[in-house]
């Protein structure tokens, strides 16, 4: 717990040290909002449907340009060499990564709160739905953060690790679209279904918290985050 207390504070720290913090939060927080709204007084319906449609593609995007420069960005410095080198366990590291990422994360959905209480200005806001949608969007962002985590760890290229997240988290977004599901055989679209992280999403995001959603994510987070710690303990044994 100390180590990923640790870690975590100096990520935060060098978040804000950057602009890279300040560029996330704004980005998130304008373009859901913007998108949102330009389709939302078409619409005529008070309803946050159409923002939380948003965010697993949005996530897509600029998750990986989040996440891109976790391990990379270290390894090109030689930094990470550094920090394995101190009385630090693998796994306190790589939760303190985790947890600075999920803070900033959390911060920018916090930024967003302003569009459902605008929302519900203008007309008879469910708040069931918006509070199972911001708690999918946790979960969904912490899948997105976890993959890209890995997936960072293993070059020391930004863009590299960039295009990679971003093919990883559109695959799982992707796979549980309609059109994907219609054009793939039975047997391969009940599996898509199941492993499709923004679908399980937009169940959540209708107010519908399952406990299997919520284990699915759990298992998910956990088992990059476990790759993460094993990828991080073969490299000190070399």
């Amino acid at each position: 717990m100390h180590t990923a207390l640790t870690v975590a504070r100096k990520e935060m720290r060098a978040y804000f040290n950057s602009p890279i913090a300040y560029i996330f939060l704004v980005i998130l927080a304008v373009v859901s909002a913007g998108l949102f709204f330009s389709e939302f007084f078409l619409a005529g319906t008070a309803s946050l449907r159409g923002f939380f449609e948003l965010l697993p593609i949005i996530f897509a995007f600029l998750l990986p340009a989040f996440t891109m420069r976790l391990w990379a960005e270290e390894r090109k410095s030689g930094t990470d060499e550094i920090l394995l080198t101190l009385p630090l366990t693998q796994t306190g590291i790589v939760a303190g990564k985790f947890a600075a990422a999920m803070l900033l994360l959390a911060i920018g959905l916090g930024l967003t709160i302003p569009v459902p209480i605008i929302v519900a200005s203008l007309g008879n806001l469910d708040w069931g739905p918006v509070i199972g949608g911001y708690l999918g969007a946790l979960f969904l962002g912490g899948a997105y953060l976890a993959m890209g985590l890995v997936i960072s760890s293993f070059t020391e290229n930004q863009v590299v690790a960039f295009l990679l997240s971003f093919i990883a988290c559109f695959f799982f977004w992707l796979m549980g679209e309609a059109f994907i599901l219609k054009s793939v055989p039975e047997s391969v679209a009940l599996v898509f279904q199941e492993a499709s992280l923004a679908a399980r999403f937009q169940m959540i995001a209708r107010g519908v918290v399952d406990s299997r959603d919520v284990v699915y994510y759990a298992c998910f987070i956990g088992f990059f985050l476990f790759v993460n710690v094993v990828t991080l303990k073969v490299r000190t044994w070399k």
